[in-house]
């Protein structure tokens, strides 16, 4: 098969490996007089799309619709490389919140995305997918993914969607520059010297999570070229690094439906319940990653971590089952008979902290130590030490300001010929789809001002 679609099929059907139909996908795109879709690039575009991302893709075919001539440069050998790692292959492809409640959920920068939601929201992608014959599946907390569990299908479709309206893609072509006259852009020069027009250009190179897929910030020299202010870019949705001298003894230990607290100088910042694992020198899992986006780009303030083990229970009631346990089984040492209401593994750790010896027998306690370890459960604290660095992160928080960006059509306000849609953005949700919607909603917006600004 000599066309990149169906090397994208052969992929879903696992009928070859993603390293061979890639290297299919290359040739066939290289081959520009084999293709009908290919045109010739010394002609000017109608839209330049830089990034063949979610974002990229989405905002690429969307123009093509509309019936703008389009490129799409990708500086990768394929498409869709973090697309293909979300959700740990599975691709949560967006969340099923109404509107409001969606941007309730994403922050005090949510409200941005009223007008790109509205137009194109989560129902609006679920029904862009179903409509090209994939189904998708909701899941718990109104997380979708696609019914076969793999995010190839989801870039077959975004494939198809751009080869049946007519976009060019080129491969292998990085952007190194932008060629400026005035105050609009003029051209993009490739790292091949070759230098490309076109009237309006989207930029969709995301940020600078995972750099083993592009992913190294350039879009934001650009940005800056151009003349826009960027928020600091820094890790989001990763794990959360502590220096709790104990943390060595916690790892591989995974706690459910526990609830965490972010405070910054003693005042709480947030606060989730959910599910995470602690690592050899901190925590992970969606509980972390979703308070990683609280945590200050600079821990010159006091930054701590507290996790409540049985936050279903108040403080009384525990205490009261405590005092139920340890009269029940009174003979039974105290770091015995702990671990009847929790992991054996965290039951040291929470005696360390209240400052009670393990072998004491439990008929033995004193009311005050029982409260003392009623209180640890409830929040036992951990020092946070910083992020994981930008390889181990899903998104990037930070980008290009929102202030500078027209939130319906995700147009410049200082350069009236340039766009931005995706992770670029200063705009990050938590996990669970929020993000790829983010993606989806602003490319669509993107795709459709450029293109009929004509």
């Amino acid at each position: 098969c000599y066309d990149s679609v169906c090397a994208i099929k052969m992929i879903s059907k696992r009928q070859t490996s993603l390293e061979t139909a890639y290297k299919i996908i290359r040739r066939t795109n290289n081959m520009n007089q084999a293709n009908p879709f290919m045109t010739d690039v010394s002609q000017k575009f109608d839209v330049v799309v830089i990034g063949g991302g979610p974002a990229g893709m989405m905002a690429a075919g969307r123009a093509g619709e509309l019936g703008a001539r389009v490129l799409l440069l990708e500086k990768n050998a394929r498409l869709g490389a973090k697309l293909l790692m979300t959700g740990h292959g599975r691709c949560n492809l967006t969340n099923k919140l109404p509107v409001k409640e969606f941007v309730r959920a994403v922050g005090p920068k949510g409200s941005f995305l009223f007008s790109s939601l509205s137009s194109f929201g989560p129902e609006e992608m679920i029904n862009f997918l179903t409509e090209r014959r994939l189904r998708v599946r909701v899941e718990d907390k109104n997380r979708v993914f696609p019914a076969s569990n793999r995010a190839t299908d989801v870039l077959l479709v975004l494939t198809e969607y751009m080869r049946a309206n007519r976009v060019e893609i080129r491969y292998d072509a990085e952007v190194s520059k932008m060629v400026k006259d005035d105050n609009s852009i003029r051209g993009v020069i490739l790292k091949s010297g070759e230098e490309i027009s076109a009237d309006n250009f989207i930029i969709a190179t995301g940020g600078k999570s995972y750099p083993v897929t592009g992913s190294n910030g350039d879009g934001y020299a650009w940005s800056k070229f151009l003349g826009h202010s960027l928020a600091k870019a820094r890790p989001g949705l990763t794990a959360i690094n502590l220096s709790s001298h104990f943390i060595k003894e916690l790892e591989g230990l995974s706690l459910d439906e526990v609830k965490a607290s972010l405070r910054i100088n003693s005042k709480e910042v947030a606060a989730k319940i959910g599910d995470c694992i602690f690592t050899s020198n901190g925590v992970s899992g969606p509980l972390a990653h979703d308070l990683s986006r609280q945590v200050p780009a600079d821990l010159n303030s006091t930054c701590a971590l507290l996790l409540d083990l049985k936050p279903e229970m108040g403080s009384a009631d525990l205490n009261g089952l405590l005092q139920k346990y340890f009269h029940e089984a009174g003979n039974k040492q105290l770091k015995n008979g702990l671990q009847t209401i929790l992991p054996p593994k965290i039951v040291p750790i929470v005696l360390n902290v209240a400052e009670i010896v393990g072998e004491k027998l439990q008929n033995s306690i004193l009311k005050e130590e029982r409260q003392a370890i009623a209180d640890t459960i409830k929040s036992l604290e951990f020092k946070v030490a910083g992020l994981a660095g930008f390889d181990k992160a899903n998104i990037t928080v930070g980008g290009v300001s929102l202030e500078e960006i027209d939130p319906k059509t995700m147009q410049s306000k200082i350069v009236p010929n340039a766009y931005f849609a995706g992770e670029i953005i200063d705009l990050d949700g938590p996990t669970g789809g929020f993000n790829l919607q983010i993606c989806w909603s602003t490319g669509f917006a993107a795709g459709s001002a450029a293109a009929r600004k004509q």
